[in-house]
């Protein structure tokens, strides 16, 4: 696991002023990689590579990084695991392709491949989660690649003359020309969604390279064309939705060697290993696995809210009580929460609002005093039907389209009526009722009413006309707005599952865990999101992700033949803090500089009227304002960390 930076400028460059730069940012990322650092500098071509350490897979010198290759033409820079490194040696080896290894590391192996096979075949010989970058110092050419399902970051753009990359944006912001405006259409973005889908960035200018994609760039920086994909999630499922499996008792067998594998693959480490629990089902089942393959105690790792509404703890402990692993949980205060959020910029680098970021922060430092990798239940609820919202929507969907008219429009009424009730007892869904009632009375006629996507959007979107809010701004169309552009994909719960796998899950959901985690310099690995248990999720029906109103369905039966159904089958509970009460009492001389009118007005970014206006609903208890204040305070906050 590390942290990799480079620049390639369009002409030569001062080997001292090059060194001096590079490792300024490179430095930048030290919690990423705190064991070892290293740079490659080449004046002629103008280009530099920099990379910091955390040694996982062979802790010796060998794995150090820049690697240069045996012939000395390439040169990687590496971030991630990859996790078949092992049957790719032997591959090499059988076919009389392998260097003389100098050691064990992953890396080794991957730019052996690199250099064998070529980036594009290379690639989709790998199982892993990573972000790279081979330069090819004899062609002149820069290749970046990112993993299939977006675990690992990679940022890249042009600033002058100069192309850019990075594992984070703080390290760009390090090159002594960097030039930062508000993209104002990704800001947009921001407070439709909580985060910034790719493949922009807060920044006018910088990408983010997509999921399953590589970048080729030639002529001292220039990129040849846009990112191409060499696995495309698309194409799996339409794939999958063509070769289904037979809903047989066998099926269930077949994802659980599945997920054994995907699990055992991720245990390899040099280091300490555990895994986060909160008790649920995709962390159990991960920890079953662990366990089952484990011939010693696993560690576990939980933290608790003295809030009953959002501590998880009591159910952890009960799962980790019964499979015998070595378990730490740790009770915290909201001061502990507290004390985090100020860093919350520094560590996400762009606006973030989605509120379990702090406890997800919290358990990764709980769980970086014990161990060096954690494995999580990530992807379990994206890709077998586990969300609340996918049932809501199924419901609501068919509800409508027999539904008359007029009774759609009277229920939409009232169910507007009741949105203040079910927002104070709902958090999960903030603002649902208003959101439902908005889709009912939606139409006079059912064919011209909004889709699926529409509701879809509706219910996930945090502001709904965000254009209001940001001054000078039109919102960019998303994926739900581009029906075209998904599978062809008849089960509703299919199609928001595909929705989320592409934009929800790496662009909130493993942002907030690869920051949270590499910010106390801990790897998270995710085997749910082995891309081989992707594609045969794709294959399985529908009813066997979501059954007599069940989600997670298949998951759940291979989990209770390691641990009793009643440990573990309760209501879905969401990973957060009460953030609404916080900025009412603890933090609200936090929040009320931040929110001050004059300042949001020399700003020029925000309507300071419509944030006052939800300011004071939500303090005087007319409406709860939290999921809205929330997305303002973090781009503020962002604002003032950055200077602007």
């Amino acid at each position: 696991m590390c942290g990799i930076v480079g620049f390639w400028s369009d002409a030569q460059v001062c080997y001292e002023e090059a060194v001096r730069t590079i490792v300024s940012m490179r430095d930048r990322l030290r919690h990423r990689g705190p064991d070892d650092a290293g740079l490659y500098v080449d004046a002629d071509a103008g280009l530099a590579l920099g990379q910091r350490r955390l040694s996982i897979i062979d802790l010796s010198p060998a794995g150090h990084q820049p690697m240069v290759s045996a012939c000395g033409r390439y040169v990687l820079v590496f971030n991630g695991e990859i996790y078949n490194h092992h049957a790719i040696r032997d591959e090499l080896e059988r076919k009389g392709q392998a260097p003389a290894w100098r050691g064990h590391s992953d890396t080794e192996t991957l730019l052996a491949a690199l250099v064998t096979w070529g980036v594009r075949d290379a690639l989709e010989h790998l199982n892993g989660m990573f972000a790279f970058a081979l330069w090819d110092s004899q062609e002149r050419v820069l290749w970046l690649a990112r993993d299939r399902m977006g675990e690992k970051p990679l940022y890249y753009g042009q600033i002058g003359r100069t192309f850019l990359f990075g594992s984070e944006l703080k390290a760009l912001r390090l090159y002594p020309r960097w030039q930062s405006e508000v993209d104002r259409q990704a800001l947009c973005q921001y407070f439709r969604y909580g985060y910034i889908p790719s493949p922009r960035t807060i920044y006018r200018g910088i990408l983010k390279l997509p999921a399953g994609c590589y970048l080729e760039v030639r002529d001292s920086g220039r990129p040849v064309g846009v990112p191409r994909m060499y696995w495309d999630i698309r194409a799996v499922a339409k794939a999958g939705l063509s070769s289904r499996l037979d809903d047989k008792p066998e099926l269930i067998d077949l994802l659980e060697t599945a997920l054994r594998e995907a699990v055992v693959s991720r245990m390899e480490a040099d280091v300490p290993l555990g895994a986060f629990l909160s008790g649920g089902v995709d962390s159990s089942l991960v920890v079953a696995l662990m366990q089952m393959a484990s011939s010693q105690r696993v560690r576990t790792f939980t933290i608790g809210f003295w809030e009953a509404a959002y501590d998880e703890a009591p159910h952890a402990r009960r799962v980790a009580q019964h499979l015998g692993t070595d378990h730490t949980e740790l009770y915290l205060t909201y001061d502990d929460a507290l004390r985090v959020i100020p860093n919350i910029p520094e560590i996400w680098d762009e606006p973030f609002a989605d509120p379990s970021q702090i406890p997800t922060f919290l358990l990764s430092a709980l769980t970086r005093r014990h161990v060096t990798v954690s494995l999580s239940g990530d992807g379990g609820d994206e890709l077998f039907g586990g969300y609340d919202r996918y049932h809501l929507a199924l419901r609501l969907n068919a509800y409508r389209r027999w539904m008359p008219t007029v009774a759609r429009a009277a229920t939409g009424y009232v169910a507007a009526g009741l949105s203040r009730v079910l927002e104070g007892i709902a958090p999960v869904h903030p603002r649902l009722a208003i959101r439902v009632a908005t889709y009912l009375r939606s139409g006079a006629d059912v064919a011209r009413a909004p889709g699926i996507d529409c509701l879809y959007k509706n219910l996930i979107s945090h502001w709904k006309a965000p254009e209001r809010l940001v001054i000078g701004a039109n919102e960019p169309r998303s994926l739900l707005d581009q029906p075209e552009v998904g599978p062809n994909v008849n089960h509703t719960l299919e199609r928001l599952m595909w929705f989320d796998q592409v934009t929800y899950l790496p662009d909130d959901i493993l942002v907030k865990v690869d920051r949270a985690s590499m910010a106390v310099s801990l790897e998270s690995r995710a085997p749910l999101l082995d891309h081989r248990l992707v594609e045969l999720s794709w294959r399985m029906p529908a009813s066997v992700k979501f059954r007599d109103g069940v989600g997670k369905w298949a998951l759940k039966q291979v989990l209770y033949r390691y641990v009793p159904r009643d440990i573990v089958e309760r209501p879905k509970q969401g990973f957060g803090v009460p953030i609404g009460s916080w900025i009412k009492e603890p933090m609200r001389e936090w929040a009320e500089s931040l929110l001050d009118d004059s300042l949001l007005r020399n700003q020029g970014f925000l309507r300071s009227d419509l944030v006052r206006q939800m300011w004071h609903e939500h303090l005087a208890g007319i409406k709860d304002r939290q999921f809205h204040l929330w997305d303002v305070l973090m781009f503020q906050a962002w604002l003032e960390a950055n200077g602007f």
